[in-house]
């Protein structure tokens, strides 16, 4: 035990901060500034405006585009797990391969099939999550269909129609999100293969990678409030 401290501690400096990461995100007041955050709001606009139309083939097109990346996400984390189970399946090839390279990546059996099962949950996680996603898609299409038409928007029935459909689009979007972060935080996680030092570099890549993204990308500024205000400006002069 006292000679893998290194291993244990770099695996828990992964899923720390895969947790403090996920929390922060989705339940602070930090997070409701995201850039998943800000397109959420947009989520309901979209079905507000629908009300707006009689005819809704393009907001189906676009459902159907949701639908289908989500679709392939959940195929390729079937791929991933299965791939995952080969190296697990391969346990003594790998080794005697990682022994004849010419930097010293040699690993026990145990902990290379400890490593590679870690990897399979992870897979395992992400098609759930990309799985249920498509499953909450495939609901909020069926409130697309039936949405109340355009004449009825100011009645009760249509704002409480407006609001489930909204609630159930920003979780579907959740889970999707979900599901692609396992994807980003299995990349770090393949540095554990290398050595557990490695692990923590490559986790705390991840992460920042990630942060950046969601709050300081470009993509993040121009979802910016500020951003339509400016523009609705420029358009007036």
């Amino acid at each position: 035990m006292s000679r893998h401290w290194v291993d244990i501690a770099a695996v828990g400096f992964f899923v720390i901060e895969w947790l403090v990461y996920a929390l922060t995100l989705e339940h602070s007041a930090y997070g409701r500034d995201s850039l998943s955050a800000r397109m959420n709001r947009y989520r309901e606009v979209w079905v507000r405006r629908m009300l707006d139309r009689d005819t809704r083939m393009v907001d189906m097109q676009i459902m159907a585009s949701l639908q289908n990346g989500t679709a392939f996400f959940a195929s390729t984390s079937l791929f991933a797990l299965g791939g995952a189970l080969a190296l697990l399946h391969a346990t003594n090839d790998a080794i005697t391969i990682l022994s004849k390279l010419p930097v010293d990546l040699s690993t026990s059996p145990a902990m290379w099939e400890l490593k590679c099962v870690g990897l399979v949950l992870i897979c395992v996680y992400a098609f759930f999550k990309f799985a249920w996603a498509y499953r909450l898609f495939n609901y909020v299409a069926i409130l697309f269909g039936g949405m109340p038409a355009a004449d009825q928007r100011d009645t009760p029935a249509a704002e409480a129609h407006v609001i489930r459909t909204s609630r159930l689009f920003e979780s579907a979007g959740r889970h999707f999100n979900r599901g692609q972060r396992a994807f980003f935080f299995a990349l770090g996680y393949l540095g554990w293969f290398v050595s557990p030092w490695v692990l923590f570099v490559t986790t705390a890549a991840v992460v920042v990678v990630t942060w950046r993204r969601q709050f300081a990308s470009s993509a993040w500024m121009a979802m910016a409030a500020e951003v339509d205000a400016d523009q609705g400006m420029k358009r007036g002069h």
